[in-house]
């Protein structure tokens, strides 16, 4: 059995991050480096896989922070990733920066369900609820690009967390709707979160052609609606 390599990459916030797994081993680099992205983010994936002595070609798939976030940080990301796989030959993923933020506030603080919010600015947030299960964050809400004050709650019950820029900016507005103990050292998607969500879609097949990489911006997608069963 060939040794598992994958290797993650995020550019959608203020944050530039990227993630290798190697085996079991992980390395991660976080940086927050504002309108840098395009010029660090290269250097930071070499500096990775030379640490680790591999190259982008022995790798089992990319997986990239799909958004939402910046509209330009997401894009940065998508067109890195899929340069990178196709040069290499290998499949990617797309994993919500928003459940690599719950995904976080699960690792560093136990979480069983996190409300994970990223400052879109022109006063909204991208906003999503999502709960454990198996041990990963699932989706308990759409993501939308909303105002604060139009959320119509969430109705989570028992310990929430809240995670990402979101909740710095607009914590007072959106505490009135859900009460939440703030995680203020997860303000951005970290890329080794989405390693922890990509693994089991990479059991699964689920990886897809560089081609079709896609983002999601979810600024056009104006209403909160619950997801069926919730």
């Amino acid at each position: 059995m060939a040794t598992l390599k994958l290797l993650a990459l995020d550019t959608s916030t203020e944050a530039c991050s990227v993630a290798l797994q190697v085996g079991t081993d992980i390395l991660t680099l976080d940086e927050v480096c504002p309108q840098q992205h395009s010029k660090r983010i290269l250097p930071m994936v070499q500096q990775l896989l030379s640490q680790a002595g591999i190259s982008l070609n022995q790798l089992d798939g990319i997986v990239f922070g799909r958004g939402p976030g910046s509209f330009t940080g997401v894009r940065i990301g998508v067109g890195v990733t899929q340069g990178l796989a196709f040069g290499a030959d290998v499949p990617v993923y797309g994993v919500s920066t928003l459940a690599a933020m719950a995904q976080a506030a699960q690792r560093l603080h136990g979480a069983k369900q996190v409300i994970a919010a990223i400052d879109a600015r022109m006063a909204e947030v991208y906003i999503g609820s999502f709960v454990l299960q198996n041990g990963l964050m699932q989706p308990g809400s759409s993501e939308v690009a909303i105002k604060p004050q139009d959320i119509s709650g969430f109705s989570l019950s028992g310990e929430v967390h809240a995670v990402g820029t979101g909740w710095q900016t607009y914590a007072e507005a959106l505490l009135q709707l859900q009460p939440a103990v703030i995680a203020a050292d997860i303000l951005y998607p970290s890329a080794q979160d989405m390693l922890t969500l990509a693994l089991p879609a990479l059991a699964a097949g689920q990886f897809i052609a560089a081609e079709l990489a896609e983002p999601v911006y979810v600024r056009d997608d104006v209403t909160w609606q619950k997801l069926p069963g919730r």
